[in-house]
């Protein structure tokens, strides 16, 4: 049986393994199987090692792996090897690891707009904020600017690629939040995202509050943006979310992403199209997180 999955920690809210499991009973291929694979940083390169000879043909990486997944692989692609990241491996018959990078035009994809002429401000300064700033300045973006809480990452980061690391979230017509902040908040919040938050519910939302500090960022300061996407996804939007939305905001949710980078890595591991309308629906699935 040949075998997909999702390498990350922690994993368990990840939409993946629905989205992909479901693109794979579309197409007819039901002896394929895409699965979790929670793994902590020390264990990742043993892992990843024995995949393939474990049946695996391909893993998609997500958090803290991505940067230690380009280190691990044999050979990359022209566009992991230039964001220094990656987010999509696949396992050959002869033993060899090939890294890619689908979060970068997987982000564009799920665009509202292009991003050419636009300043765009990125938080965080992980494998995803990487594979977003490199996307963002390939595609014409006026300015990129990053924010981390620890600055000298983000000054590596914007060294490394051509950007400027910024001391606190200025104003920009484009936010991408790639940093973690939102994905784990409480389940009342979440039943109150669900049901629409307001201005005035947000603001009263001392989780709501906590997330967006740590974010560096206020609730009126989150108007400041006219496009948002938040790469975090959860049932129901998340703090950044609800506050853009409050502000009339065009926004972008994690999943929208998810689908986007998640179909590029479909096809490249089976060579067949992707069904998107299939995988948009699954990870969406309201039954909770798969």
């Amino acid at each position: 049986m040949p075998r997909l999955g999702v390498l990350g920690w922690p994993v368990a809210h990840s939409r993946s393994p629905a989205m992909h499991n479901a693109a794979l009973a579309a197409l007819g291929m039901g002896d394929w199987r895409y699965q979790r694979l929670p793994v902590p940083p020390p264990l990742f390169a043993a892992t990843v090692r024995a995949l393939g000879e474990s049946g695996f043909v391909g893993a998609n990486v997500t958090i803290p792996h991505k940067q230690t997944a380009l280190a691990l692989a044999d050979r990359a692609s022209g566009v992991a090897t230039a964001i220094g990241a990656a987010n999509t491996l696949t396992f050959a018959r002869d033993g060899t690891i090939a890294a890619e990078n689908t979060d970068a035009p997987g982000l564009i994809a799920a665009l509202p707009r292009p991003p050419r002429g636009l300043r765009a401000l990125v938080l965080g300064a992980g494998g995803g904020a990487r594979a977003a700033v490199w996307a963002l300045l390939r595609e014409g973006a006026r300015e990129v600017l990053v924010w981390n809480r620890t600055a000298e990452r983000a000054q590596a980061l914007a060294r490394d690629l051509g950007a400027r690391a910024v001391r606190r979230p200025e104003p920009a017509e484009l936010l991408v939040n790639c940093t973690s902040v939102g994905l784990h908040e409480p389940a009342a919040d979440a039943e109150g995202a669900r049901r629409g938050g307001t201005a005035s519910s947000v603001e009263r939302s001392a989780t709501h509050a906590a997330a967006l500090n740590q974010l560096g960022l206020t609730f009126d300061q989150v108007g400041e943006y006219p496009y948002v996407v938040d790469m975090a996804y959860r049932a129901g939007p998340t703090a950044l979310l609800s506050a853009a939305r409050a502000h009339h905001a065009r926004t972008v949710d994690g999943l929208e992403v998810l689908v986007a980078q998640g179909a590029l890595s479909f096809e490249l591991w089976t060579g067949s199209a992707a069904p998107l309308e299939v995988m948009g629906r699954a990870a969406r699935e309201p039954h909770g997180p798969a």
